[in-house]
């Protein structure tokens, strides 16, 4: 996961607004956001999902760009999409655990 520095911090807080279509968790509590990088009016969000055939990939993808448009200094956003390193259970944030937890999902 890259940095958190104190100037993206709070891209990476609108993204936990943004929740995974399948469980009430946030994209970033379910491990989905590796990296942000802003350059100027533009942020690239680095993600991957759960498993290739997810259906929700659209959908997720358009609340992400949907939810970053709304800081007025953003103009653009990429996604890039990557399979490696793997989405895997240990990704998950101890919200995004608990809230597994309470839904009946075991998470380890």
């Amino acid at each position: 996961m890259a940095l958190k520095t104190k100037d993206i911090q709070k891209y990476w807080e609108a993204l936990k607004e943004v929740m995974d279509p399948e469980f009430p968790i946030s994209v970033v509590d379910m491990g989905l956001i590796y990296g942000l990088e802003k350059n100027g009016s533009e942020i690239d969000v680095t993600m991957t999902y759960t498993s290739v055939s997810c259906a929700c990939m659209e959908w997720i993808e358009g609340d992400i760009k949907k939810r970053l448009l709304e800081e007025e200094e953003i103009q653009s956003v990429n996604i890039h999409v990557v399979w490696d390193p793997p989405w895997t259970v240990d990704r998950l944030s101890p919200e995004g655990r608990e809230k597994l937890k309470y839904w009946g999902v075991s998470a380890k």
